[in-house]
């Protein structure tokens, strides 16, 4: 999926979770979305986190210090000046991860925030666009909606979908993703 052999003013930086890779749908489908809109693509395929992170604060804390020192060596090589305009695309985790990533570079990118943590508010800014489950154990839908709406980012929420914005029926699960990808299309546009 890197488009790196034509070269684009416009660059789509992907983040995923823990467990949630860039080729599973949310991040698949968005990089596909931005390669289609003249994005270059660039997955930061980071890994090799702590197991049982989910409830465990400094497990979680410690995955979210890796995964940001791998994206600093992954993305280490990037000019960002020569881009127009800068997508950030992350999962979970790396919701906090592109928030923080950016902050400390000083970039101005549009992020979008496929299942929020908490902790993601520590650092993101109002031009972010979020999408939460109802049904997500890693986030309160309350929390995740106080925290958007005091940055005022758009926030979607899904009904009875979990942390991969998944329900369990498939067919609803398609047509969630087909609504999320069209947020996104209309975010990106703007």
């Amino acid at each position: 999926m890197n488009s790196t052999e034509k070269h684009s003013d416009k660059i789509a930086v992907l983040f995923p979770g823990i467990g949630y890779t860039c080729d599973k749908p949310l991040l698949y489908y968005s990089g596909k979305l931005a390669a289609r809109n003249g994005y270059e693509i660039v997955p930061v395929p980071y890994g090799n986190f702590p197991s049982g992170v989910k409830g465990n604060r400094e497990k979680m804390e410690q995955a979210f210090y890796s995964a940001l020192e791998q994206a600093e060596e992954i993305l280490q090589n990037i000019d960002w000046k020569q881009y127009s305009e800068i997508l950030f695309f992350s999962k979970s985790v790396g919701t906090i991860v592109s928030s923080a990533y950016a902050r400390k570079h000083q970039l101005s990118v549009k992020n979008i925030l496929l299942t929020p943590v908490k902790d993601t508010f520590s650092f993101a800014d109002g031009n972010s666009i979020a999408f939460h489950g109802t049904s997500d154990p890693w986030a309160e839908t309350e929390d995740i909606a106080e925290s958007c709406k005091k940055l005022n980012i758009p926030l979607y929420i899904t009904d009875h979908a979990n942390h991969s914005l998944e329900t369990g029926d498939v067919m609803t699960d398609i047509r969630n993703l087909s609504h999320v990808m069209e947020a996104i299309t209309k975010f990106i546009s703007k």
